[in-house]
C-alpha cells in the first residue's frame, strides 16, 4: 500500500459528516427507546404512592424528559458535544502508511494497525474501519486518492 499523507480541519462539517455516515450502521437496542418510559413510569410511580418528599420522584421524571429530548436531537446533541470538545476545529494530520493509519492533533495521537482492523465498511462518503478490539474510526473519502481507497478495501475483501 502506497503511503499517504494529508491535513484536515475537524470541522463541524466533517463531525456532521461521521455521525451522518456511521449512525445508519449502529446498533439498535430496544432499552434505549423504553428507558426514558421507565424513568417516567418510575417518577410517576414514587409521585403517586411514596409519603416520601417528592423530590426523587420529579427528578426521575425530568431525566425521562431529558433522555426523550436526546433521542429526538441525538444528532444535534452528538454535534454539541463534540463541537465543546478542545480537539474541534484543529488541524488533524492523517498518515496511512503499510503499518496502518495514524492520526494526531495536537491534544490526541492515535494509530491503529491493519492488523488490529476487522473490516471496512465502506460508505457513501467514507470508509468506517472496525477493529478487532470493536472500536470504530471513521475516514472520509474525500481525504484520499481513489486508488488509496480501493487498496484499503481491497486489503480487507
Amino acid at each position: 500500500m502506497q503511503a499517504f499523507s494529508t491535513q484536515f480541519t475537524l470541522s463541524r462539517e466533517y463531525l456532521a459528516e461521521c455521525f451522518d455516515q456511521t449512525s445508519p450502521l449502529e446498533k439498535k437496542s430496544a432499552f434505549k427507546k423504553w428507558f426514558p418510559a421507565l424513568l417516567l413510569l418510575a417518577g410517576v410511580a414514587l409521585l403517586i404512592f411514596s409519603e416520601q418528599p417528592k423530590v426523587v420522584g420529579s427528578m426521575l421524571i425530568g431525566l425521562a424528559v431529558l433522555e426523550l429530548i436526546h433521542l429526538r436531537f441525538k444528532r444535534a446533541w452528538w454535534l454539541t458535544r463534540q463541537m465543546w470538545g478542545r480537539s474541534a476545529n484543529s488541524e488533524v494530520k492523517l498518515n496511512v502508511t503499510e503499518q496502518g493509519v495514524e492520526t494526531q492533533n495536537p491534544y490526541t495521537k492515535t494509530s491503529l494497525a491493519w492488523s488490529d482492523v476487522d473490516t471496512v465498511i465502506e460508505t457513501e462518503l467514507g470508509l468506517i474501519l472496525v477493529a478487532k478490539a470493536g472500536g470504530r474510526q471513521y475516514l472520509s473519502k474525500s481525504l484520499f486518492p481513489d486508488e488509496l481507497v480501493g487498496e484499503m478495501l481491497s486489503k480487507f475483501k
